[in-house]
């Protein structure tokens, strides 16, 4: 199963990168794949399996194009890009597949890897396929005392180096996160709970940067900042948006101003001050203030 799986990917990697294939050309690539250790041939009977085994493993669905000379393509319907999970999936999966065939490039290439908290991920995955709940016991940097809860798993989110579940206590209450590096113990309950068809975790995060989600410490505000073009940073911001509301509001010829309109939260000062000299908040003022009680702080440390 471990090595069809890999063949999944490896098709939909070679129908996403060329962006359309006979099966001429696809059969010829496979002959030449690393994969084909045993040296055997693509058949057209094999390759309609694996289209069907894809369509319902992952919901992509492959296509044949007349009017490009029979080419197999993504179905654009179902396309990677749709998807951030799905994308990312593959694309993972794609890059180790290349590493697998260029084994020379295995000690050339470094991944920023999310170290902790792993060992409960699957866990929390699989209680969110069946809307089950799960029993925490879990400690807060805040907290010097273990807090035993059930959470309502709505979903997960990956920043800065940490997976976070993020759901509530049970039905109608807040909405909390807990940074799977600070439980302490987890365990599925056969409980299930009803997960609420008004909720979106695209709304829920649209206002939001990073995993803090808090309304009633954070208004959503218009935030105007000032990138210097010093070594290029506002190139970094073009080509890497900070948040989805990001817009370039004034171009000059060594700064840029851009426009969000997000929660202010912590992870968002955190942001701006990371990236020290470079970038200034205009407004509003009391970001403006809060930012410069920050850096006077900073200045005493270096007197």
């Amino acid at each position: 199963m471990r090595d069809q799986f890999k063949k999944y990917i490896w098709i939909v990697n070679q129908l996403y990168t060329t962006g359309g294939i006979t099966f001429k050309e696809l059969a010829a690539r496979w002959d030449e794949s690393w994969m084909n250790d045993e040296h055997t041939k693509l058949s057209k009977r094999s390759f309609d399996d694996y289209k069907k085994s894809i369509s319902d493993a992952f919901d992509i669905d492959i296509i044949c194009d007349a009017s490009r000379g029979y080419a197999y393509r993504i179905d654009p319907s179902t396309d990677l890009k749709q998807n951030a999970i799905k994308s990312w999936l593959f694309n993972s999966f794609a890059v180790n597949n290349l590493l697998q065939e260029s084994k020379s490039l295995s000690d050339r290439v470094v991944f920023e890897e999310i170290p902790s908290g792993n060992e409960h991920l699957m866990n929390i995955l699989k209680a969110m396929q069946k809307n089950r709940v799960l029993e925490l016991n879990y400690k807060d940097y805040y907290d010097t005392s273990v807090r035993h809860v059930f959470v309502h798993p709505y979903c997960v989110r990956a920043f800065r180096k940490r997976w976070y579940l993020v759901g509530p206590e049970g039905e109608g209450l807040r909405v909390n996160r807990y940074a799977l590096d600070r439980i302490i113990s987890l365990t599925p309950t056969e409980r299930e709970f009803a997960m609420p068809v008004d909720f979106s975790v695209e709304e829920y995060y649209k206002d939001a940067f990073g995993v803090i989600v808090d309304p009633e410490d954070f208004d959503v505000v218009d935030v105007k900042v000032k990138v210097y073009d010093l070594n290029h940073k506002r190139d970094y911001f073009r080509s890497l948006p900070i948040h989805p509301s990001q817009r370039e509001v004034e171009t000059c010829g060594d700064f840029s101003v851009f426009a969000y309109r997000l929660m202010p939260s912590y992870d968002f000062m955190q942001e701006i001050i990371s990236h020290g000299e470079e970038v200034e908040i205009l407004e509003p003022d009391y970001l403006r203030d809060e930012m410069r009680e920050r850096v006077e702080l900073m200045l005493k440390l270096y007197k």
